[in-house]
Formats: structure tokens, sequence, C-alpha cells
């Protein structure tokens, strides 16, 4: 067994809990600088709205959050910075994700752990039927997204505090 499979190993993969709301919401702001973060109060009502569309991994030794994939859905097929703000535009069975936030606390990073919820989300959401996952990142994670399945469909229109962003989409 390899060393990434022997580390994946320590985590149980699951929908979130309502009770771990706080930890998400730490793990949010200790991944994006502040600016980008999503606030302590539109990560709750993401959670109460669309908690189904949460993967998160759990470390088995400590109980604890790892790490998080995050999204609302939606028949929408290009992002917009509503998504992060606004979870009453998840409609439950949306054919696409909007993925607002993957998240990975910092000792647990660069191991594959962000790799394995990318490749558990993608899937668990086709598996449901979804036609696509899209997301926005900055110019130096676009490499990962492509190693994870994603192209890039160039600059998006999302203006998300202040920010060049690239719209990726994964096709299920």
């Amino acid at each position: 067994m390899s060393d990434t499979n022997t580390f994946i190993n320590k985590f149980e993969f699951r929908t979130i809990k309502e009770s771990e709301t706080e930890q998400a919401i730490n793990i949010e702001h200790t991944c994006f600088p502040p600016h980008e973060a999503c606030s302590p109060e539109n990560m709750t009502s993401r959670i109460r709205k669309a908690q189904d569309c949460f993967l998160v991994a759990i470390d088995k030794e400590t109980g604890k959050l790892a790490g998080f994939l995050n999204g609302i859905a939606t028949d929408e097929t290009e992002f917009k910075d509503e998504f992060f703000t606004d979870a009453g535009n998840h409609k439950e069975d949306g054919a696409n994700i909007m993925i607002c936030g993957l998240d990975v606390l910092p000792d647990y990073q660069m191991k594959g752990l962000a790799r394995e919820l990318v490749r558990r989300y993608q899937i668990r959401e086709r598996e449901r039927g979804r036609k696509s996952l899209v997301l926005t990142c900055l110019d130096n994670k676009v490499p990962m997204y492509k190693k994870f399945g994603f192209a890039d469909k160039g600059i998006s229109g999302s203006v998300w505090a202040g920010e060049e962003w690239h719209e990726m989409v994964c096709e299920l």
C-alpha cells in the first residue's frame, strides 16, 4: 500500500454535520486570506441550506475536520459571486455544483487529501446525476485543478475579493 493510501485511510469521508459548523468556519479562515474567506454567517447559512453539498474529511485519530469541499447545486453553468454569499441560490436537484471552497488544514496539505476530497466528490455528484462541477481559482492553482480533471475556461466573470479568477469546469 502506498504512503498516500495509508494516509488517506486515516480519514472518514462524509457529509458535514451542523454541529461541525464552527470547525468549518475556523478551517475556512485558516485556509483563505480574510478578504477571500467565506464569512461565518455565510458558511453557517450554506451548511444549513446546502449541507448535502459538503464533503468532509474527519481525522479518525482526533475526530476533527481536517478539510472539506463544499458548494451549492444549481442549474446555472457559470460561476457568479452570489454563490459565495447567498445559499438561497442552492437548488437541491440542480444539474451542476458550484464549488465554493476546497479547504485543507496546513498539517494535512501536500499529502493527497485535497485530491481525495475532489475525487470522492466527483464520484458522489456523478452518482447523484450532476452534469458538472464549476469553481474559480487563482492562477497559481490552475495546474492543481487540471490534475484533478478540471478544464480551464479562462478568466471568470467573478470579481470576488477584487481578484482575477480562472473558471474551471469538470464535466461529470
